[in-house]
């Protein structure tokens, strides 16, 4: 059986880069390697849609050092 996908916003403290946002894209990918992330540098959000939970993805992304958490779409 498929996992069900969902639609996830983080707000992601610490991306100042490019270079931020390959890392937290990889980060991310590493859990869900069919995961879809866009990540607004400017505001720092990120917008994921993928079949895994948001604190899985918090907690990867506070792992390569950026300070993540879940937002209400």
């Amino acid at each position: 059986m498929e996992e069900t996908r969902k639609d996830l916003l983080m707000q992601v403290d610490g991306m100042t880069c490019q270079g931020c946002v390959n890392s937290v894209t990889k980060a991310i990918q590493r859990l869900d390697p069919s995961a879809k992330v866009d990540v607004d540098l400017e505001h720092g959000r990120v917008h994921v849609s993928t079949c895994a939970q948001s604190l899985e993805i918090a907690q990867a992304l506070n792992a390569a050092g950026y300070e993540a958490r879940a937002m209400t779409l």
